[in-house]
Order: structure tokens, then C-alpha cells, then sequence
């Protein structure tokens, strides 16, 4: 088991950083949860999307299983919340980390305290970026959940059978997110060929990430880029499909889309990628308005990530598959990568309610 710092540093900095934390969402509590194993701090971005909650509450589950007190914080999207959060329970002396990045390249400075203290760390679904103190990595295979949305949309218009020419917006993931990157290249791995060919037009003719990125995953922020879209290269033509990373993007952009006219039977919505299976989005996949999405089962992400801390707490080797393709610029960081799944209206039931992901009722 690595050693923590010692009480003695915990006493001299614990008075100064729980006052300068006072305020901070969830930051600063006075207890730390403790098992007979340890205590994990959990770091996770936001509770305004639902899989970071149900991310959260299966690491506790876990790690409470396995014997292990954990310590779980929300930043709200704010960076320097997430940034004192991981500082106070480095501060605590928890025995390993799991962070889940706002920003993947701005967590540099508290992780590299976290290697000082003798503190493992592990990234959770988001890579973080600059530093040789990341010990482990879980999360899913990213570039498969690009190209499942684009093999989607190659079906769904298709693109191999066909001689027509279809058209095709793009959007991307938010730019201090490794994961967009990857969703990126593997979705473009896929349609690339078809844009060069003639076969998908992008009208916009913005297809660059850094032209298509979307800050902070955020739906209104799509919406609005959606809106420009539509109102400069689609008053005469029709759009058929939009490559969306994620459910909140979607939704963003679907509202966007209904507010042009579309979602009648004269002009039916195009092909609407997502990820994540949001409830929201699934009933929207229900209701005939989002296409697909793509599953990550993080219950099994939960599982693996608190396995994984519980082998590095106790100075084994995790299991991973991967030591090649996550470099966080400093090092290449070892990986567990999970399978996506892609799913629609046609599979939604046996995919999602029965692998007693979500209830019936749920998505009515």
C-alpha cells in the first residue's frame, strides 16, 4: 500500500486549505470517509449530466465493496473547483485518486502533487494530459465511438450503395477533452473518404476540429452553432445527417433543427448521431428525433477503475490492454478500454432495458 503524508503535514496545511475551500461546491468537508482498506478520492466534473452521477455512485458502490472509504466531489465544470477539490483530499491523505478531468490540461500542477505525496492516481473516462504522475487509465475504446457514429450514418444514408451526394454538418467534442480527438479521427476515419469523393457534402465546409469543437460539451453552445449553420448554407437545401459526439450536443442541435422546420413529413429530421444513452436521448431515439447514440456501460467502467485502484493501493499491476495509444505528452499512459455499443430504436430494448441498464419506465 503507498503511504500517505503524513499527519503531521496533514495538520500544518489542513486549517489554511479547508478556510480557502470554504464555499467551493462540496469541497472542504470536515470528515473523511474512511474503510479498513483506505480512503479514494473520486474527482467528477459535473452532476449536469446524468452519467457523471451514475459514474460517481458506482465508483462509491465499488470501492465500498472492496473495503475502501471514498471521498467524492463534483466541480461543476469549473476548473479551479476541480483543482481545490484534488488538492484537499491530497491534503486529507487519501490513498489514490480517481479523477475525472474538466480540463485534461490543467490538472498538471495537483497531480504532480499527488506523485509527490505518494499518491496513485488514476484518470477516469478523460485523460489527463502533462504529466508522468498518471498511473492508469480506464475508459473506453474512443476512437470505436467515433467510427460506430459514423458507420451509422454511412448506413443509415447508404453511402456504399448509392450514387446520390448527401449532405452533412460536423461537430466535435470540447477542445481540452483528449476523448474529442478521438472521437474525431475515428468518425473521420469513416466519412473522410466519402467528403474527398463528393458523396457527402459539408456545405459549411468546416470539417477541421478545431472548426467544429464544441466548448464544454455544451448543448446551448451547439445549438447556437447549429442555428448559423442552418440559416447561412441551408435556406435551399435540405441537411441530411449531423455527426453529434455526444447526447447534449444533440439535443442542442435537434432543438435547432426543429426551430429551422424540421421533424414534419416534408422535412424529416436528418441522421442525429449521440453518445452516452442519456435518458433524455433515448426517449428522444424513441420518439423518432435523435437517431443513435452510443452505450458506454460505466457501470463496468466504475468497476474496473475501482479494481484498478485497489491493485495500485496495493502495489500490484492492474489489469489493462492497451500501452500504446493514450500519450499524454509526457508519457504514454496504460489503458483498460471497454467496448462501445451502438444502439437505436431498434435495439434500445434489448441493449439498454435488458442489460438492466435502465428500467421501462425510465424512458417513457
Amino acid at each position: 500500500m503507498r503511504t500517505p503524508p503524513r499527519a503531521a503535514a496533514w495538520c500544518a496545511a489542513a486549517a489554511s486549505t479547508l478556510l480557502a475551500l470554504t464555499g467551493c461546491g462540496g469541497v472542504g468537508d470536515a470528515a473523511r470517509p474512511s474503510g479498513e482498506n483506505g480512503t479514494v478520492g473520486i474527482s467528477m466534473p459535473t452532476k449536469s449530466w446524468e452519467r457523471w452521477v451514475q459514474d460517481g455512485d458506482n465508483m462509491v458502490a465499488h470501492l465500498e465493496e472492496a473495503g475502501y472509504g471514498a471521498d467524492l466531489q463534483y466541480a461543476e465544470d469549473v476548473v479551479e473547483d476541480q483543482v481545490a477539490q484534488i488538492e484537499n483530499m491530497i491534503t486529507k491523505g487519501v490513498d489514490a485518486l480517481v479523477i475525472a478531468a474538466v480540463d485534461g490540461e490543467a490538472l498538471t500542477e495537483a497531480v504532480e502533487s499527488a506523485g509527490e505525496a505518494g499518491i496513485p492516481v488514476i484518470a477516469y473516462d478523460r485523460l489527463i494530459r502533462g504529466t508522468e504522475h498518471v498511473d492508469y487509465y480506464a475508459t473506453f475504446d474512443n476512437f470505436e465511438v467515433g467510427v460506430l457514429q459514423a458507420r451509422y450514418i454511412e448506413r443509415e444514408l447508404g453511402l456504399e450503395d448509392t450514387g446520390e451526394t448527401f449532405t452533412i454538418e460536423l461537430f466535435g467534442g470540447a477542445p481540452d477533452d483528449n476523448n474529442a480527438y478521438f472521437f474525431y479521427d475515428g468518425a473521420m476515419s469513416v466519412l473522410e473518404p466519402y467528403i474527398e469523393d463528393g458523396a457527402l457534402e459539408v456545405a459549411s465546409g468546416q470539417t477541421e476540429m478545431a472548426q467544429i469543437a464544441t466548448t464544454r460539451w455544451d448543448g446551448a453552445v451547439a445549438q447556437d452553432r447549429m442555428d448559423n449553420l442552418l440559416s447561412t448554407h441551408y435556406t435551399d437545401r435540405e441537411l441530411d445527417a449531423v455527426l453529434s459526439p455526444f447526447d447534449g450536443i444533440s439535443i442542442g442541435v435537434i432543438s435547432s433543427l426543429k426551430g429551422a422546420g424540421y421533424g414534419s413529413q416534408d422535412a424529416p429530421l436528418p441522421v442525429v448521431t449521440g453518445q452516452d444513452a442519456e435518458t433524455a436521448s433515448v426517449k428522444s431515439i424513441i420518439a423518432g428525433e435523435q437517431t443513435q447514440t452510443v452505450f458506454k456501460d460505466t457501470r463496468e467502467l466504475a468497476r474496473v477503475a475501482a479494481e484498478m485502484t485497489d491493485a495500485v493501493v496495493r502495489g500490484e499491476e492492474p489489469e489493462v490492454n492497451d500501452t500504446e495509444s493514450y500519450d499524454n505528452g509526457v508519457k504514454t499512459v496504460p489503458a483498460m478500454l471497454l467496448e462501445p455499443v451502438s444502439v437505436d430504436a431498434g435495439n434500445y430494448e434489448e441493449v439498454l432495458i435488458g442489460g438492466g441498464y435502465y428500467d421501462e419506465a425510465d424512458l417513457r
